[in-house]
């Protein structure tokens, strides 16, 4: 799938908001989960309330979780909420926001705690894998939250 960044087995990175077409094709191609992390308050960037993808993503055959994730509110506990939810959904996942920063974010995290980096080796992982911390505040949080959860 274009605009997608496979991340490993489990997770791949969508660049983008799916439309119905792309929800059927990522079943196609093999996908068994979808992550929505959009809120609701990108109504207008939204190309489908998360409701009417929810139901996309059901009618497809996929298994479908709706995780928002306000870029100017992150915390602890909202990254330990989606890696537990994640990682209880059948894999592979496809995982989105608006443009692929908060969920590149949130599946790196998860991945460099699991793998034992440090917050410095995800954001230089991540960063080869095209995703960009595009602001100082997130690239600290990010770092600080896999270093303090280092192998958890």
């Amino acid at each position: 799938m274009q605009d997608t960044v496979q991340v490993n087995d489990r997770f791949t990175i969508a660049k983008f908001a799916p439309e119905a077409d792309r929800i059927r094709q990522a079943a196609q191609e093999g996908f068994q989960s979808l992550i929505n992390m959009q809120t609701a308050d990108e109504d207008d960037k939204l190309k489908m309330k998360p409701e009417e993808e929810r139901q996309k993503a059901e009618e497809a055959g996929l298994t479908f979780l709706h995780h928002p994730v306000d870029g100017e509110k992150l915390s602890d506990d909202l990254v330990d909420e989606f890696r537990q939810k994640a990682t209880a959904l059948p894999a592979p996942v496809l995982v989105h926001c608006a443009s692929g920063k908060r969920s590149g974010a949130f599946v790196m995290m998860h991945i460099g705690c699991e793998q034992g980096m440090t917050g410095e080796e995800v954001i230089k992982k991540a960063e080869e894998m095209g995703f960009e911390c595009d602001t100082p505040e997130l690239e600290d949080f990010v770092k600080s939250y896999v270093d303090n959860h280092n192998g958890k």
